[in-house]
């Protein structure tokens, strides 16, 4: 809430403990006292009838005082509470967020029932609730109580809900952000409906969902430094899956002509606002297409998705911004885009003590393992990535920084590579796959003399991906996308907003 402190939401530790104190006792009497009548302060379950959500859906609009004769019996958990002489209210809120009140009268409940709520009930508590629908005198929509018991004691205070959460507690403990925070709800709303929609799409194409091993003996399928570890059973080191590439094109290579995953992936690089070490990742590979033809399914995934989260292809950021997924995407040369916005010719034959000396006089600083392909990649993210504001394919990459990608079908020095930019980062790639084995050997081998020269990204030999490949592979788009960003594009959050449980230090 603006104006807010970062820390308004949290008690002081003293005052914690001072009320888990009161609240522990509280349990013992419960346990003590209505074990036979309720279930003490954990009962194994509550008779319900009805959900927050269906009650405000049926009786939302009951003018105010009004009572309706329907009984139902809800549960929830407290977030409001004030207890009065003769009548309490309490906020019973849903899992979703949806809220009703329960009212606890003294000529309902009679003196015993109404004393026990006053004395046992506190913020936080999951309470059981049976009465009748009314609507209050200032149009609220009740449960006038004559029946309640406790459905789980919370031990713990809640925050306090008319202040923000600090970021950090927000990601560390984000059990209570989905609790006070209506936002972290939506965002998990959002990514089932974003996963539920990339399934729908792939479906609707004929696309078989498949899964591949997580622990690798060999890491592959992408640049990246790999998380190690070691399996007792077989005695040996394994690695963290970067990703599930080279898993499956052996299914495409088996006669899975259409295939994706939708997958975790693991790579020990750093963490910023679209990177994570543990991420959700998508990929799928299209038999007899090519990376124009995967471009354009990219393009339908990332649609439908919007749609499905917003109801239309312009999507509301959390900050009110609304930006424009809709219509055919710009589709733009690697070499033309950074040529012209540079205003010097840079081509695949352009030396690599040409491309050092532009970097130097660009001021950027030379990747260590420099190559064409790293100083192209460097410069076109200096000269040209800044100024992409829609959606783009940016298309024809350097063949070195690309090992399995085939390459162009016209253009020589280049691959058939996509990657797609929106909002100024990399949210997917696409290639016309490499199935050449011969080739495919030859560029694992070039990258194993990058390894040996130190580049720990560079990928390995993996010789049975190459006998894979051996036994024939099809003609083949391919593409992968970041799940987690892909939610950053709609949502407008950063990344560590779009995970539900992400990793902190």
């Amino acid at each position: 809430m603006p104006g807010s402190s970062a820390h308004a939401a949290e008690p002081p530790e003293a005052e914690v403990a001072e009320q888990k104190a009161v609240r522990l006792a509280k349990r013992e009497r419960l346990i003590a006292e209505r074990a036979d009548a309720a279930g003490g302060a954990y009962p194994v379950s509550v008779p319900v009838t009805d959900t927050i959500p269906q009650l405000r859906e049926r009786y939302g609009d009951l003018e105010a005082g009004a009572e309706t004769g329907v009984i139902a019996a809800v549960a929830g958990r407290i977030v409001f509470s004030r207890n009065t002489g003769k009548l309490c209210f309490a906020s019973l809120q849903s899992g979703d967020g949806s809220r009703i009140q329960a009212m606890v009268s003294l000529a309902v409940v009679g003196d015993e029932s109404l004393q026990a709520w006053k004395e046992l009930v506190d913020l936080g508590d999951h309470v059981f609730v049976s009465g009748e629908v009314i609507s209050s005198r200032r149009g609220e929509l009740s449960i006038m109580v004559s029946e309640w018991a406790i459905a789980a004691k919370a031990i713990l205070p809640l925050p306090n809900l008319h202040s923000e959460l600090s970021e950090e507690s927000r990601v560390r403990s984000r059990f209570l952000d989905l609790i006070v925070r209506d936002q972290a709800r939506q965002t998990v709303v959002a990514r089932a409906k974003v996963n539920a929609s990339l399934r729908s799409t792939f479906t609707d194409h004929g696309f078989l969902e498949v899964e591949t091993p997580m622990l690798q003996v060999q890491h592959g399928g992408a640049s990246a430094r790999p998380f190690i570890t070691n399996s007792n059973a077989f005695d040996t080191d394994l690695y963290l899956r970067i990703a599930p590439e080279l898993f499956l094109k052996r299914a495409v290579v088996g006669g899975i002509d259409r295939v994706f995953e939708i997958n975790r992936n693991f790579r020990n690089e750093g963490a910023d606002s679209t990177h994570s070490p543990e991420f959700a990742m998508l990929e799928a590979y299209q038999a007899y297409s090519d990376y124009n033809g995967i471009a354009d399914l990219t393009q339908e995934l990332i649609q439908n998705a919007a749609i499905a989260v917003a109801g239309s292809t312009t999507v509301t950021w959390a900050d009110g911004t609304e930006y424009d997924l809709g219509g055919r995407w710009d589709r733009l040369s690697m070499y033309g885009s950074l040529s012209e916005a540079s205003g010097r010719d840079v081509t695949p034959e352009t030396g690599l003590d040409d491309l050092l000396a532009f970097a130097a006089d660009a001021g950027l600083d030379v990747p260590p393992h420099a190559t064409h392909g790293k100083l192209v990649e460097e410069l076109w993210e200096h000269f040209v990535k800044p100024c992409l504001t829609r959606p783009t394919f940016v298309m024809d990459y350097p063949v070195d920084t690309s090992p399995l990608v085939r390459e162009h079908r016209s253009i020589a020095g280049v691959v058939e590579k996509w990657d797609l930019y929106v909002r100024g980062f990399e949210l997917a790639t696409g290639y016309s796959e490499l199935v050449d084995p011969v080739i495919q050997r030859e560029r694992f081998v070039e990258q194993a003399h990058l390894a040996a020269r130190g580049d720990v990204e560079a990928m390995r030999i993996d010789e049975e991906f190459l006998r894979a490949l051996e036994h024939g592979m099809p003609p083949t788009g391919g593409m992968g996308m970041g799940i987690d960003r892909l939610m950053i594009v709609i949502t407008g959050l950063a990344i560590r907003d779009t995970i539900l449980f992400p990793l902190v230090k």
